[in-house]
């Protein structure tokens, strides 16, 4: 019997610029969050496992409200991401508040991953397409090769204000050529623009492939993440603002020729709730996904063929 690749949910973020836990906001008809379509996607595409990274302080609200609606659909587990776990030698700094980033909170949950496994945020919107495509691949014989899902540009973008992007160039065979991630990216009157640290201005066209951190990794991956990630206290552990991006850390991945990343590239519409003004964007979309069959009224209810 094949094996059931794993999915990793990052849900510890703090939610700082949409002001609430939108981990847990509602937005589907009938009290879904985004977790939820992201769960049922992953369920048809062929994921057996779901291991969600969150924070001690939710993590009773997040057991009571969310696990139970999975059970009997797919095995479900969690782990905590705090910035006191860390490998052994180091400390936290005295003023050190922000999380340690997205190559933290998958390197926490090594010990509950032991098949090859995709990663998610847990508040974007990534279509069914996507995560078929990422199952597909991580069921195949890959000898470790990493993979990552490649959206354009131009659909992964918020009507509110900048966000976050990793831009990808990718070669003639498919492959990722390296990854610079962008933490300014917007939508202005004169076109896409990205603001660098310095405030210098790139002007984008739209079209450039960008990760959304849907990424499929064999588990072999974890020793290289903590090497990284004792790299980065090395230096950052003193900066209150710096991240363990990573984006980043499967960027050097690929530069040091540790490993190839396939991209696979898709056409959904990515959304997500950056903004508190994307809510009703995103309950607009899920609508009409609804009334297109996409998915049911009541997602769980009515979706008993997902049951294991």
């Amino acid at each position: 019997m094949a094996i059931k690749p794993a999915l990793m949910v990052m849900a510890a973020g703090m939610g700082t610029r949409y002001g609430s836990l939108k981990q847990l906001e509602k937005f589907g008809p009938n009290d879904e969050t985004i977790i939820d379509y992201s769960i049922y996607d992953a369920i048809k595409a062929g994921f057996g496992q779901v291991v969600f990274v969150i924070r001690e302080a939710i993590a009773a609200e997040f057991k009571e409200t969310l696990l139970p609606r999975f059970a009997g659909k797919i095995d479900v587990d969690y782990v905590l991401q705090e910035l006191d776990i860390l490998p052994e030698g180091y400390s936290v700094p005295e003023n050190r508040v922000k999380p340690w980033g997205t190559g933290h909170a998958v390197w926490v949950a090594a010990a509950k991953v032991t098949t090859p496994f995709a990663v998610i945020n847990g508040d974007d919107f990534y279509g069914y397409t996507s995560f078929k495509a990422m199952a597909d691949y991580l069921k195949q014989d890959t000898s470790g090769q990493l993979a990552m899902v490649g959206f354009k540009l131009s659909n992964t973008l918020s009507e509110h204000g900048a966000v976050a992007r990793g831009i990808c160039e990718v070669d003639a065979a498919g492959n990722l050529v390296r990854i610079t991630e962008q933490t300014h990216i917007e939508q202005t009157p004169g076109g896409i623009i990205s603001k660098t640290p310095d405030n210098q201005e790139i002007k984008l066209t739209g079209d450039e492939v960008v990760s959304m951190n849907l990424m499929g990794f064999p588990p072999t991956v974890f020793r290289y993440l903590e090497t990284y990630f004792r790299e980065f206290l090395e230096t950052q552990t003193h900066n209150p603002k710096a991240e363990f991006f990573l984006p980043a850390a499967v960027d050097k991945l690929v530069q040091n020729g540790i490993a190839r990343v396939k991209v696979l590239p898709t056409n959904e519409k990515w959304f997500g709730v950056t903004y508190p003004a994307d809510k009703p964007i995103a309950e607009q979309t899920l609508r009409k996904l609804i009334a297109q069959g996409v998915y049911p009224e009541n997602l769980w209810n009515e979706s008993l063929e997902l049951r294991k």
